[in-house]
């Protein structure tokens, strides 16, 4: 097959502060420094008030102002970074070079899928970095609104260890448009395509599947389907037992439930032309934690404008990439994933006579999951096990070994995205793939300990054990009955939205509606609002950004008024949280009252 190079270099990330003068900048003139001299000096002789106290107001009004422009043009940097990765076709920002092995979209089942083989990292070629001896690693990323790269974005990355371990290292895309009609099962089937083409260039040799979030019950399909083709899967944060969570920790399993089943999806679809916007995935994420949504995320960095603008913009780079998924698909995990939990009860069908059973998996098996995801738990991640195996003796009788690796705190991208992980519990899984064949079958979890407190270390400067447990030990509990009280309610209102109002909604809609609904989409307009292409109000804000950044005059930390403003900023954060709390709440209760008692 043909193969197409292609290179996506995304910035370093700055951690140094806007000090010196660019040469792309204009220098800022004269009179604009010695006024602001001349207005603090007079300030400062006309009042009775301390010259200090009323200096420091004035150097904070001025750090202030300046800051909010620089903000300001940060947020026209991301539209325009919006945009111009839309006209690009949105390829994924990865930090490597590769080439595209296979493309699923020209299979006699096409998916909108290709596989790439990464064959650089800046100066280093994959070649001089592999070692034939170890297994090859494919990389799979979540495809849940965002588009596919966050498992490779930066050089501290899953794809960076991979090679930095000497795995022949492979990624798995996926394009912006799903194949048209495409399905759950056509993605399946590519899938598999990849692993045997992936054994095939290294003589047989079993892959090991890496799959984050969505993708991770992905490759657990794909194990459970190919049995003896694939090597030890990973699985990271990854919802497997969709229905377990505690109650006040974790109201997305609620949701279904709470809009009444598929029929919403389905509708969503219908106006987008036969696909759903990713858009709408990213929303729901978004509006779980909306003090750091609405306020947390932009005020950290309006705080620290000088040190974290190119960090923020990396990473909006591929958080701001929607990509769209077909009818088809998201019914088919909607149903029989998040509403109907058919995985894990072992009910699940793919096609016609195909249904998924996990205890046919027999490669090993590791679980990465946090106390701190509010989107997978360790409920969700690790639940499923005693449903397949309700004991121990089950487990090892049908000789599979399960490993779980537990986070106390980062958050759920944090897992596949934060570098200190990718330092240290990525390596560290990667270094012990020999030892998990060397396990007997069981269940069991996986400590690392590394006494320097460095994550970017290597054996002996930690060490990993892996200390037996029992299936017993795994209980989180959930009321079973009323979220099959949920899964009848969706399938009622699915079943009568197919057959009244569908058909009508799918005869209006078209291309042109659907254009138009993707970007008068919430989660784009107010990105794309702040670009000048868009907006001239911005502008000024884009001539004025380089003069301010050139006169930068911080208030310092020991300003009291900016001691203030961070005062300020944690009581606004806090009364969103309580108003999320006062939510998820009243959601838990009208849930309650909806499906039963929710313990």
């Amino acid at each position: 097959m043909r193969t197409h190079n292609r290179s996506i270099k995304v910035k370093a990330t700055a951690g140094s502060r806007i000090t010196e003068p660019r040469a792309d900048r204009v220098p800022v003139p004269l009179p604009v420094l010695q006024s602001a001299e001349i207005l603090t000096t007079a300030a400062a002789a006309s009042t009775a008030v301390p010259a200090s106290l009323l200096e420091q107001a004035l150097r904070y009004q001025l750090d202030r102002w300046q800051r909010g422009v620089l903000f300001l043009d940060m947020l026209r940097e991301r539209a325009n970074n919006m945009l111009a990765h839309e006209d690009a076709g949105m390829p994924p920002p990865l930090d490597f070079e590769y080439e595209t092995i296979l493309d699923a979209r020209r299979f006699e089942r096409p998916a909108n899928y290709a596989l790439l083989r990464i064959t650089r990292c800046h100066e280093d070629r994959a070649e001089d970095c592999v070692d034939d001896k170890k297994p090859p690693v494919i990389i799979v990323d979540p495809r849940a609104g965002h588009g596919p790269g966050i498992g490779g974005f930066k050089r501290d990355s899953e794809v960076g260890m991979a090679l930095h371990e000497g795995h022949a290292t492979y990624f798995v895309i996926f394009f912006p448009l799903p194949c048209p009609s495409q399905t759950l099962a056509d993605v399946l089937h590519a899938l598999r395509r990849f692993v045997e083409e992936v054994a095939s260039r290294h003589h047989g040799k079993a892959p090991v599947l890496y799959g984050n979030c969505q993708a991770g019950w992905a490759v657990m399909l794909l194990a459970a389907d190919c049995e003896g083709l694939t090597g030890p899967t990973v699985s990271n944060g990854s919802p497997l037992s969709y229905w377990a969570g505690a109650s006040d920790v974790n109201p997305m399993r609620l949701a279904g439930g709470l809009m009444g089943g598929s029929w919403t999806a389905h509708l969503l679809a219908d106006l987008g032309n036969g696909r759903l916007d990713g858009a709408w995935l990213v929303q729901n994420f978004e509006n779980l934690n909306p003090a750091n949504t609405l306020w947390d995320k932009n005020y950290n960095t309006f705080a620290q404008i000088d040190t974290e603008r190119e960090r923020f913009l990396e990473f909006e780079r591929w958080w701001t990439g929607y990509h769209f998924l077909s009818r088809e698909e998201i019914l088919s995990i909607i149903e029989n994933l998040f509403i109907g939990n058919k995985l894990e009860r072992g009910t699940m069908r793919i096609c016609g006579g195909c249904t998924v059973d996990l205890k046919r998996m027999r490669n090993p098996l590791v679980i990465f999951a946090s106390g701190g995801d509010n989107i997978t738990p360790p409920h969700q991640a690790l639940n499923w096990i005693p449903t397949v195996y309700p004991t121990t003796a089950d487990l090892k009788k049908a000789g599979q070994r399960i490993v779980y690796l537990l986070n106390t705190h980062v958050g759920h991208l944090g897992i596949f995205v934060s570098a200190s992980v990718a330092k240290l519990e990525h390596r560290a899984i990667l270094e012990s793939l020999g030892d998990l064949d060397a396990l007997q079958p069981g269940l069991y979890e996986m400590k690392i300990s590394y006494p320097s407190g460095d994550p970017d270390c290597r054996k002996p400067q930690y060490t990993v054990r892996f200390v037996e447990r029992q299936v017993e030990q795994i209980q989180y509990p959930y009321p079973e009955q009323s979220f099959e009280g949920v899964e009848a309610v969706s399938e009622w209102n699915e079943l009568l939205y197919k057959n009244t109002i569908s058909p009508w909604v799918t005869a209006f809609a078209n291309p042109l509606s659907a254009e138009m609904l993707k970007w008068l989409h919430p989660m784009r307009i107010s990105h794309t609002m702040f670009s000048e292409k868009l907006n001239p109000w911005m502008l000024p804000v884009k001539m004025l950004a380089p003069f301010i950044a050139n006169a930068r005059i911080s208030a310092g930390e020991a300003n009291p008024f900016v001691a203030m403003e961070g005062e300020a900023s944690v009581s606004i954060s806090r009364m969103l949280d309580s108003y999320r709390q006062v939510r998820d709440g009243a959601s838990e209760q009208l849930f309650n009252a909806l499906y039963g008692t929710e313990k």
